[in-house]
Order: structure tokens, then C-alpha cells, then sequence
């Protein structure tokens, strides 16, 4: 596997990656009508924009690394009691 897609199956790079293969499932069962997914690629899409707040914030309150690794992440969400997305 390229080094890029290493990087997108890394869980402590990528957050949504359960998510993300969801989406390919639907695709995959649908054959491929996008319109059949909908309510998949949004959840993606929400997880993507949650994860991407993070990141920011801790960015600009100088934690390392911006990005919360997978047991941080797994922290967080139980925290809030689930997935806010």
C-alpha cells in the first residue's frame, strides 16, 4: 500500500475511517447510486467537520499533535456520552 493510503488507514491519523467505509459498503451493496447512500456520506461529512474543529482548537491551544489519537478520541466520545455526529 502506498505510503498516502497507509496514512488514510492510520486510526490515529484519520478519525472517520468507519465511517468512510460505510459509505464504500453502501456504494458497494447499491451498486454504486449515490443517491441510495445519502444519509452515509452525511455522517462522514459531520464526522469529518467535528474532528476537523478539534484539531483546530487544540492547534491553536498549542496541543500536540493537533490531531487526538485514537484512544484520546475514544476518551472524548464517551465523554459525551456517543458519537455527536
Amino acid at each position: 500500500m502506498e505510503k498516502h493510503g497507509r496514512k488514510l488507514r492510520n486510526q490515529d491519523v484519520n478519525p472517520c475511517i468507519e465511517e468512510s467505509d460505510a459509505s464504500h459498503k453502501c456504494l458497494d451493496s447499491y451498486n454504486y447510486d449515490k443517491n441510495m447512500c445519502t444519509a452515509y456520506f452525511q455522517r462522514y461529512k459531520n464526522c469529518r467537520k467535528y474532528w476537523h474543529n478539534i484539531m483546530l482548537n487544540r492547534r491553536r491551544e498549542g496541543v500536540k499533535p493537533d490531531m487526538p489519537t485514537a484512544t484520546e478520541r475514544q476518551e472524548i466520545l464517551s465523554g459525551i456520552g456517543g458519537k455527536p455526529y
